[in-house]
C-alpha cells in the first residue's frame, strides 16, 4: 500500500465545458485527459516545451499523401516559417503533390464514394476524397522535366540539393503566378531547410527523372550522399552541444531513414553516439505485426536509435496524421516564439566534413 498516494496523484479528471471562447491549448490541455486524446496533449506538450528548445535540431518525416489534403499550407509551412522543423525526410509522392499548389493548379474535395469507373473515364483522379483533373499530372510531369534540363540539374547529387533546386524554380513559379506561399518545398528553399527523400524513385518526380535518365539527362541522385548528409546533421546536433529530435508523421520508408542516422553513426562509422534525444511520432501501425512504421520508440532503443536514458522524452499518439497535425501545429503557434533559423541546407559541407574526421578518428583507434 505504500505506492497507493502515488498511484492516484495525477491531475483530478474534471474539465470544463467546453464554450465558444475556449482556446486551442485550453481545449488540450484541460479536455485531451486520456486515452490517445491524452497522448496527443502530451505530444503538443513534449514538442513545444522540450522539443524546441534552442539547442535541439528537430528532424520531421512525412508518410502518407498529406499535402494533397492541404497540410502543407496549413501546418507545415507555418512549422518551418517559425523555425520549428530544421530537415525532413518526406516521401517524394509528397513533393510532388505539394508542387502542384505551386503551379496554379487545383486539387478539389470529393467523396470516396464516388465510382472510380466513372471518374477514370472523365479523367478524374481521386486520393480517397480528394479529386483533381488528370491534366494536374501532366502539367507537373511537365514542369518537372521542363526544369530538370536546365544546365544546374546535369550532375550528380543528393536529394537535399535536388529539392532545393526544384525549390528555388517552384518559388519563381509562385511568384510569377502572384500566388501566396503555398509550397513546402519553396519554404524549404527560402529557409534552408534540407528536404530528403529516402525512396527516390518511388514518386512521380522520380518517374521524370528516369525518363529523361533515358536520354542521358537530368540529375543523378546519389543515395550515399543522403545517408551521410544525414547522420552528419543529426551528429553535429549532438557536437554542438545540443540534441537530436525527430518528429515522425506517418511510418514507413522515411521514418526509418530518419532514425537511421544513429546506427549509421556508431554501428556503420564506428562514432560514440546514444541516440536521438527525443522521439514523437503519431500513426496507425499496430506494433504487434512486426513493422517499421508501428515499431515502439523502446524497440529503436535496442538498435540505438533512442538514447535509452530519453525514453521519458517519448510519446506515440495513434491518431490519424490529418487530425494531429494541424492540432499540433495550432499549439506550438500559440505557445512557442519563433526559433532563428537553423539553416542546415548551407552547412551540409561543414557537417560532412565533421563527420569524416569523426570516422577517421574512430577507425583509426
Amino acid at each position: 500500500m505504500s505506492n497507493h498516494n502515488n498511484y492516484l496523484s495525477g491531475k483530478k479528471i474534471d474539465p470544463p465545458a467546453i464554450g465558444k471562447d475556449l482556446t486551442i491549448t485550453q481545449l488540450i490541455d484541460e479536455t485531451f485527459l486520456a486515452y490517445n486524446a491524452g497522448r496527443l496533449r502530451e505530444a503538443c506538450r513534449l514538442y513545444t516545451g522540450r522539443m524546441l528548445e534552442d539547442d535541439v535540431t528537430v528532424g520531421l518525416s512525412l508518410t502518407g499523401a498529406l499535402t494533397p489534403a492541404g497540410l502543407g499550407r496549413s501546418s507545415l509551412i507555418p512549422l518551418i516559417e517559425a523555425g520549428f522543423v530544421d530537415w525532413i525526410v518526406s516521401t517524394g509522392a509528397n513533393l510532388y503533390h505539394d508542387t502542384h499548389f505551386g503551379i496554379g493548379c487545383s486539387l478539389h474535395q470529393g467523396s470516396h464514394h464516388w465510382d472510380d469507373r466513372e471518374l477514370r473515364e472523365q479523367e478524374v483522379i481521386r486520393i480517397y476524397d480528394i479529386v483533381f483533373d488528370y491534366d494536374v499530372l501532366l502539367s507537373t510531369d511537365k514542369f518537372f522535366r521542363e526544369i530538370m534540363a536546365a544546365p544546374e540539374f546535369q550532375k550528380e547529387m543528393s536529394t537535399a540539393e535536388f529539392h532545393y533546386l526544384c525549390g528555388k524554380y517552384v518559388a519563381e513559379r509562385e511568384k510569377l503566378l502572384g500566388l501566396k506561399t503555398s509550397t513546402l518545398i519553396a519554404t524549404a528553399y527560402r529557409c534552408g531547410v534540407p528536404v530528403y527523400t529516402s525512396s527516390p524513385g518511388d514518386s512521380s518526380i522520380g518517374m521524370n527523372i528516369a525518363a529523361l535518365a533515358l536520354f542521358g539527362k537530368g540529375p543523378r541522385i546519389d543515395i550515399t550522399a543522403d545517408v551521410n548528409e544525414t547522420a552528419a546533421i543529426v551528429l553535429g546536433a549532438k557536437r554542438s552541444g545540443g540534441k537530436s529530435g525527430v518528429l515522425i508523421m506517418g511510418g514507413g520508408s522515411p521514418k526509418n531513414f530518419i532514425l537511421q542516422t544513429e546506427p549509421q553513426i556508431q554501428e556503420v562509422l564506428g562514432i560514440k553516439e546514444k541516440g536521438h534525444d527525443f522521439f514523437l511520432q503519431i500513426t496507425d501501425a499496430r506494433p504487434d505485426t512486426g513493422g517499421l512504421s508501428g515499431a515502439t520508440p523502446a524497440e529503436a532503443v535496442s538498435w540505438g536509435k533512442v538514447d535509452p536514458d530519453a525514453l521519458k522524452d517519448t510519446v506515440v499518439c495513434y491518431v490519424d496524421t490529418t487530425i494531429a497535425l494541424p492540432i499540433m501545429t495550432a499549439y506550438a503557434m500559440a505557445n512557442h516564439a519563433p526559433r532563428k533559423l537553423k539553416r542546415l541546407y548551407d552547412q551540409r559541407t561543414e557537417l560532412m566534413d565533421k563527420l569524416k574526421k569523426e570516422h577517421e578518428a574512430a577507425v583509426a583507434v
